[in-house]
């Protein structure tokens, strides 16, 4: 696919102009890898042509010429996105087969599109946006909020239906800074109703109405035998790992990791349920039942271990989507887990636990928090819910040496701050009350924790959408 420039003004002060050198960007790379071949599909030239009126006028001069860009791409590519699908259906199959050179589509490029990315070159978006209707990898292109709001506006403008809903979705599962906030509350006449309800519900207050193939089973025998391995085995369990990030089915790897995940955490909720049960905790001098409990807690803290190598492996992948659900659901483990927290006798038979069910619970959230893996408010909101009292719990042990094992329950309280500040306000100011132990060390050792409370403050004191005050 190539692509060509013509400069035809040398005069352009609010942006900067198009290179004049031999050196493409990646995108204008990508188009020139992308088409070398002449089949049917690739006669079609798109001409990117700045608005007039964004050219600065500051003397009496004749305005200069708009800068253009030229990009050959395929028409089946482009009528991914309905403006052009219906641009081209009626002109394109009539001139189809008559029209041996590239036929032209210009394409206007105006101020909504450049808002967000004024200090790079004009057409970067756009040409952003015909990559991915080309690839279709949206992943690799949107890594942050400031992603999302550039690419959002020019999706919308070409009505590319799959680029807008990623964008939406990726913006709703990520904590914003307040200036990206304030684009967010820019780009919302641009959506539609439905579209706009769960990014505004975390910004205004609203209103009171009162079967497995033979691979997967060798990656589930692989992952069982790497759980399993001897303490001194690190090497089985590196191996494992290696193997699972080289192979090519992501489908697979997912289907795996979601089974063996499921059945770690069944066997630590089966172990801890036992544990926490009233029919093992019964006054008395039972020799034999002592003897169960220490068993119990031992394995449960065994196959803890074993979930939390797991985890590592769906997060370094990228596939933690389904555990994410699942831990979020897990209120009968932690109501166990708060029982045997409370009980002294962890303590000489499993001492890690805390830190080990805190790792997990922080690996998982994490996914959250980066946008790796993005699920509805209603699960962030049960997440942080459900593992907070656990969290705390963790947290208030005395005996818990400090160093690096703190460091775990401060960064798992950073990041429920981080979750709560993309819940809707009603939600958030629930769970921010339940975070006020953070506060136990030196108040200005806790800047995450007021910095939660000002951004709740700042949206809260908005009047509510459509008020007239």
């Amino acid at each position: 696919m190539a692509t060509r420039k013509r400069n035809r003004s040398n005069s352009f002060s609010r942006f900067p102009s198009p290179s004049h050198d031999s050196t493409s960007t990646p995108d204008e790379e990508w188009f020139t890898k992308g088409n070398n071949n002449n089949n049917i599909n690739n006669n079609l030239l798109l001409r990117l042509s700045l608005d007039p009126s964004l050219l600065a006028s500051g003397s009496d001069e004749a305005a200069p010429t708009p800068p253009i860009l030229d990009l050959h791409v395929t028409s089946s590519s482009l009528r991914r996105a309905r403006y052009f699908d219906a641009l081209l259906s009626d002109r394109w199959r009539q001139n189809e087969s008559s029209e041996k050179s590239p036929r032209v589509i210009t394409l206007t490029v105006g101020a909504s599109a450049t808002a967000t990315c004024l200090r790079r070159r004009p057409f970067d978006g756009h040409v952003a946006v015909i990559r991915l209707l080309h690839t279709l990898d949206f992943a690799s292109s949107v890594h942050s909020p400031t992603d999302a709001l550039d690419l959002l506006p020019i999706a919308l403008e070409l009505l590319f239906d799959d680029l807008i809903r990623y964008c939406l979705r990726f913006l709703d599962a990520v904590p914003w800074t307040e200036e990206e906030e304030k684009l967010v509350l820019a780009l919302v006449p641009m959506l539609q109703l439905h579209e706009s309800k769960d990014l505004l519900s975390r910004i205004f207050l609203a209103r009171s109405d009162s079967s497995k193939s033979p691979s997967e089973k060798m990656l589930g025998d692989l992952i069982n035998s790497a759980i399993h391995a001897p303490p001194n085995s690190a090497t089985v369990k590196t191996f494992v790992a290696k193997i699972l990030r080289d192979y090519p089915s992501i489908d697979s790897k997912t289907k795996v990791l979601d089974s063996s995940f499921l059945q770690s955490l069944d066997a630590v909720k089966e172990l801890m349920g036992k544990y926490a049960s009233p029919d093992f905790r019964v006054a008395g001098n039972n020799d034999e039942r002592e003897a169960m409990q220490r068993l119990h807690l031992h394995a449960a803290m065994t196959n803890i271990k074993h979930l939390y190598w797991i985890i590592e492996r769906m997060v370094e992948m990228r596939v933690a989507d389904n555990a994410v659900k699942e831990w979020s659901d897990q209120s009968g483990l932690s109501a166990d887990l708060l029982k045997t927290l409370k009980d002294d006798n962890f303590r000489n038979i499993a001492p890690g636990l805390p830190v080990f069910i805190t790792r997990c619970t922080l690996k998982l959230a994490g996914e959250v928090v980066s946008g790796h893996t993005l699920v509805p408010q209603q699960t962030r909101m049960k997440l942080v819910k459900v593992w907070l009292p656990v969290l705390n719990a963790c947290r208030d042990l005395a005996s818990l040496p400090g160093g690096s094992q703190r460091t775990v329950f401060h960064e798992l309280e950073e990041t429920f701050l981080q979750i709560i500040s993309t819940l809707p306000i009603a939600d958030a100011q629930e769970l921010l009350h339940q975070c006020l132990s953070f506060s136990t060390r030196n108040v200005d050792d806790c800047p995450h924790l007021v910095n939660a409370f000002k951004t709740w403050f700042r949206r809260a004191n908005r009047a509510p959408q459509g008020d007239p005050q």
